[in-house]
């Protein structure tokens, strides 16, 4: 089967909700999220409007991630580690080569890969700010 690069909203949909079906039967990741997440399909909107952000550098994010993921790991007794994040990276690459390939795939990659390391950096900085 060919596959096709991350072109459209719908893509970036597609991406999203099927990265997500795998990280809620996480049996490490799925805790966080599915004690954290209420309405779900607002959650796959809003994350949907990030990655078309940051992937096409056209629709307009409004959005904390760095408090939100703060938010969680301090509502988790400050237990996310980089093991979440490696994990989360794997799943986040696994379903980007189950379903697209091309430079915007690559790129959902390598942001994702930044982002990790950023968004864990500051959840540490956090921590120790109290």
């Amino acid at each position: 089967m060919e596959k096709n690069d991350i072109k459209t909203r719908e893509d970036i949909f597609k991406l999203v909700s099927n990265f997500y079906i795998k990280v809620r039967k996480d049996k490490v990741l799925g805790l966080f999220f599915n004690n954290t997440i209420k309405d779900w399909d607002a959650h796959l909107q809003h994350l949907t409007t990030f990655w078309e952000s940051s992937l096409f550098l056209k629709t307009k994010y409004h959005g904390n991630p760095i408090e939100a993921h703060v938010k969680v790991d301090a509502a988790h007794n400050n237990s996310i580690t980089e093991l979440h994040f490696g994990l989360w990276l794997n799943l986040w690459f696994e379903t980007i080569d189950e379903l697209f390939e091309g430079d915007y795939a690559e790129n959902a990659k390598r942001r994702a890969r930044k982002m990790g390391t950023f968004l864990y950096l500051k959840i540490f900085e956090a921590r120790t700010e109290d």
